[in-house]
């Protein structure tokens, strides 16, 4: 069978991150990215250059999708939109993403720039102002440290409870 000669970038970068996500920063080499996506490894070290420039380029990719995601979401009560950036927000946020992303500038600030929209959105739906702002940190951390924890196979709580209370 033949190898596709052209891959959607953003097929490419979930790919990247799945690698990153599953098995770590040391797994992801041209090679696999290569068998993964059916792309030849020249063809992706002429789009990236190299490894480093190629896992860089998938997590920005995906602050940038989730940053998007938060923008366009519509839900108007707070842990509806948490509820619908759940995946998206919990994909990006493993920990071994987020360890790369914080070594990085521009990936850090591509994280600060979605946490930051994401309080602004929360903020205004739990009444806005210093208190508003107050309970949209307060519940973005909750709801962080929820996504940490079931993935490591935590017990849930309600994000629903935790923005009643906070408003």
């Amino acid at each position: 069978m033949a190898r596709p000669r052209s891959i959607p970038d953003t097929d490419i970068y979930a790919a990247i991150r799945a690698l990153l996500a599953r098995d770590g920063e040391k797994a992801v080499a041209f090679g696999t990215v290569a068998r993964l996506t059916g792309l030849a490894a020249p063809s992706l070290v002429q789009r990236y250059a190299n490894r480093d420039g190629m896992i860089r380029a998938a997590l920005l990719d995906g602050w940038q999708d989730l940053l998007s995601r938060t923008t366009t979401t519509a839900e108007s009560q707070p842990q509806a939109l948490l509820k619908a950036l759940a995946e998206p927000a919990a994909a990006m946020t493993r920990p071994a993403l987020m360890a790369l992303t914080l070594r990085d500038a521009t990936l850090r600030a591509a994280a600060e720039a979605w946490r930051v929209q994401l309080e602004s959105l929360l903020a205004l739906r739990l009444g806005g102002g210093a208190r508003g702002a107050e309970s949209a940190a307060m519940l973005f951390a909750a709801w962080q440290g929820q996504l940490l924890w079931l993935q490591a196979g935590g017990k849930n709580f309600r994000i629903k409870e935790a923005a009643k209370r906070l408003t």
